[in-house]
């Protein structure tokens, strides 16, 4: 299958998972708004969150899909199974082992993770309870990201990418009990819907499980051995988890020194989900997607094949990223006041996180680049070098991002801005250093008409941003002619679309005929399975 149909599965799935997600997260915003109780939810979500992003969302998925499918290729399915089998039983027990090490140390980490309630026992208790709920979720990413692996490898996208569409689904139902069972209190949703997250963590974990026999691999799950194959598979998947997982290290890090701000957590929780959207959907798919196509240019030594797939990738992922940046860069006050904006979440908490997202948004192509970036060093089996280059950009966030927080803060500034611009930066920096290695190592250097098809694109989504930003000035207008914020957002974002598609073609970024090509299915290909 090509790059683009792989691609193309992962982000129709994602997309579906992040409706439902961005339909969770306006729930929430009405129910918490940007005060206490939304501050204790996202420090219960964050450790899951984390590790989510790091296994669930592909960095562990592409350190272990080489590893896997090395073994596949040269001694077989049933050496695979083994290995895999070794790995997950490996894995899952020292993940089981942190996961409750972790809810015990709880109550004694939460007064620095969540230092600007100390004075607040009971809110403190609430904030323990629902992050020791809401742990379990790890063990349960453990497991599914291995399982997605597995799919990936044989060249079944479908279901790893639709299994998060469940976390979503369960943690709604939480949200809205209030309105299906009035009387509730909002603490008692609260910890209902921390529970739901690792609800929904176990029936992601049984449906790729289903999908892997379905598959026809059969795995055991038995006592932890740190075999060969085991040894070997860690080497590769932990630094690589961490290199792929930069971003991710960087939100904790900017969640941490928000502890000490009310209300500061929520704006960067808010802020984060939407600026993870074009990462879910283009980074994260077309990283997955470019793993065994690089892994198979690699053994089979086809160079020029390696670099055309990597091409490909970049333009295909910047044609769909800088449009999506330039909207939360040009207008992110209306897109947030317009669909969140509701409920306890006021105008005024709408234009903070806009601050916020804004100072994101010129880094969101840097974060969706540097899932494109990495593959090719996964695919040599070379994880050291991007885990490096990912310690690097976590320093300069930490570094960067504290300074920032620190100074803005004292003169009366929003320090979660620091935090923002810190962790632009360091992505850019991140993405440097992967891009300069493989240049000066030849495993890819862009061509001239590499260069001037991502001009053309930038150019577009210029002319779709020009277009925005007028919108985005005329926003109160908007919202009386078109009855409400809702519909006015709804037309502003197709109209975007629309003159974005009309300049792709107008500066022939693309065309028609090199669409279809990169949607032909490769002889030989795998078909899309939707099991």
């Amino acid at each position: 299958m090509s790059l683009a149909r792989n691609t193309l599965v992962q982000a129709t799935l994602t997309l579906g998972s992040r409706l439902l997600g961005f339909a969770r997260d306006m729930v929430l915003a009405a129910r918490f708004g940007q005060g206490p109780l939304m501050d204790a939810f996202t420090t219960a979500l964050m450790l899951p969150n984390l590790f989510r992003r790091l296994f669930a969302e592909g960095a562990f998925a592409q350190a272990f899909v080489p590893v896997y499918g090395g073994v596949r290729e040269r001694e077989g399915e049933a050496a695979a199974a083994v290995t895999a089998s070794e790995a997950l039983s490996f894995m899952l027990a020292v993940v089981a082992a942190f996961c409750i090490l972790l809810q015990v140390l709880t109550p004694w980490l939460m007064p620095w993770l969540l230092s600007a309630y100390r004075d607040q026992p009971a809110l403190m208790k609430l904030a323990v309870t629902a992050t020791q709920l809401a742990m379990p979720y790890l063990a349960c990413m453990t497991v599914a990201s291995l399982l997605s692996g597995v799919l990936n490898t044989a060249g079944k996208f479908a279901l790893s990418a639709g299994a998060p569409v469940l976390l979503n689904v369960c943690t709604l139902i939480a949200l809205l009990a209030p309105s299906l069972m009035p009387g509730i209190d909002l603490d008692t949703v609260l910890l209902a819907t921390s529970a739901a997250v690792t609800v929904s963590g176990l029936l992601q974990a049984a449906l790729l499980w289903w999908g892997v026999r379905r598959l026809g691999v059969r795995l055991k799950i038995g006592p932890p051995r740190l075999t060969p194959a085991v040894k070997h598979a860690l080497a590769l998947a932990v630094p690589g988890a961490l290199a792929g997982g930069a971003m991710q290290i960087n939100s904790v890090v900017s969640q941490l020194l928000t502890g000490s701000d009310e209300g500061a957590r929520s704006v960067l929780y808010n802020a984060d989900r939407l600026y993870q959207l074009p990462l879910g959907l283009v980074g994260v798919a077309i990283g997955l997607a470019l793993v065994p196509r690089l892994t198979r240019a690699f053994v089979a030594g086809d160079h020029a094949g390696g670099k055309k797939t990597l091409d490909d990738g970049i333009a295909l992922a910047m044609a769909f990223t800088l449009p999506a940046a330039t909207a939360l860069l040009v207008i992110p006050f209306f897109i947030i006041d317009a669909t969140v904006t509701r409920g306890a979440f006021t105008s005024a908490d709408a234009a903070r996180t806009a601050d916020v997202l804004r100072q994101f948004a010129w880094g969101v192509p840097a974060f969706v680049l540097a899932k494109v970036l990495t593959p090719p060093f996964f695919a040599r089996q070379d994880t050291r070098r991007p885990m490096i280059y990912a310690v690097v950009a976590v320093g300069v966030t930490v570094v960067v991002g504290t300074a920032l927080f620190l100074g803005l803060s004292r003169t009366g500034h929003d320090g979660v801005l620091g935090l923002a611009i810190a962790t632009s930066l360091s992505a850019w920096i991140n993405v440097a250093l992967l891009a300069g290695t493989l240049m000066r190592e030849n495993a890819w250097r862009p061509t001239l008409p590499f260069v001037s098809r991502l001009s053309r694109i930038v150019a577009a989504s210029s002319v779709m941003g020009a277009l925005l930003l007028a919108c985005g000035i005329a926003y109160p207008t908007l919202a009386r002619v078109f009855w409400t914020k809702e519909i006015a957002v709804v037309l502003v974002c197709g109209a975007g679309m629309v003159v974005y598609a009309l300049a792709v073609v107008l500066f022939r970024a693309t065309s028609v005929s090199e669409l279809r090509a990169v949607l032909k299915r490769e002889p030989g290909g795998a078909p899309v399975s939707m099991d």
